[in-house]
């Protein structure tokens, strides 16, 4: 039982401020969902996986990471990354995208 009515009445009394407002129920909503992602980083990164898809590259994901390792491998690589065709694009580094081009892959 709410303090108001503890001290006032105890029963509901249609029309008193203090009875409505006991009944109400304050939530979170979404600022309390650590779990889910923020619809502003949400979207940064699918705009981020767009950019990427639209300069060729194909990273193995689309959050951010992987995307930015993509295009690192990509600058290293000298053409677009492929993640379904080439090694994780975090593991490539200048000597290892130097033997992909000679080899060819």
């Amino acid at each position: 039982m709410s303090l108001h009515r503890e001290r006032e009445h105890p029963e509901y009394v249609e029309g008193c401020f203090g009875c409505k407002i006991s009944t109400l129920q304050v939530g979170t909503g979404d600022a309390n969902s650590g779990k889910a992602t923020s619809t502003k980083k949400f979207e940064a990164e699918l705009n981020a996986y767009k950019e990427a898809r639209q300069a060729g590259i194909q990273p193995s994901g689309s959050n951010i990471k992987a995307v930015r390792e993509a295009e690192k491998a990509s600058d290293l690589l000298g053409r677009a990354y492929q993640a379904d065709k080439m090694p994780k694009a975090k593991q490539i580094n200048k000597r290892v995208a130097t033997t992909m081009n000679e080899v060819g892959i």
